[in-house]
């Protein structure tokens, strides 16, 4: 049976279902927007990376695949965020802050390197910065979804249940 687009439940006009807690296809491109809330979440919390990061906690991969969930779909590392406001981004101060984070970020992994161990990062004299900087959009992006951004950033199977189901 064929829906019309009004029921469709990915369209845009109708309020969104939650899952845990974040409209899961009120934005066209959810998925994309949850797989860089889940990096910002990850980049923006040191104690997390201190006790999964660093630590080497199984489920929560490290700073080269945070960094990848950010910028894979998105090309955000050659485009503005402001090019998705209303597909990916609510509004140009969404944009804006994650445009801040995704350049602190990928000036630090390109100073060293995709694949240097996390404590490289975390050591690295910008590195508290670049948390700031993804605080500062995890933040907002949360808010904007109805989301505690305090809450602990939830492992990459659970990021990858949530984006099969719906």
């Amino acid at each position: 049976m064929m829906q019309r687009a009004s029921e469709n439940p990915s369209r845009r006009g109708r309020r969104s279902t939650t899952m845990d807690g974040m409209p899961v296809n009120d934005m066209p491109w959810w998925r994309w927007r949850s797989n860089v809330r889940s990096a910002l979440h990850m980049l923006s919390d040191p104690v997390f990376q201190q006790e999964c990061w660093a630590a080497g906690v199984p489920g929560y991969g490290d700073v080269t695949d945070a960094v990848y969930r950010l910028v894979e779909d998105t090309w955000l590392d050659s485009w503005s965020a402001e090019k998705y406001v209303g597909t990916i981004f609510r509004d140009s101060q969404e944009a804006a802050l994650v445009d801040t984070a995704v350049l602190r970020v990928l000036r630090i992994m390109h100073q060293v390197g995709a694949d240097a161990p996390v404590g490289t990062y975390m050591q690295h004299h910008a590195w508290p910065e670049a948390v700031r900087a993804a605080r500062d959009a995890h933040v907002r992006l949360a808010a904007n979804d109805g989301e505690d951004p305090d809450e602990r950033p939830r492992s990459l199977d659970a990021l990858a249940v949530s984006l099969r189901t719906v």
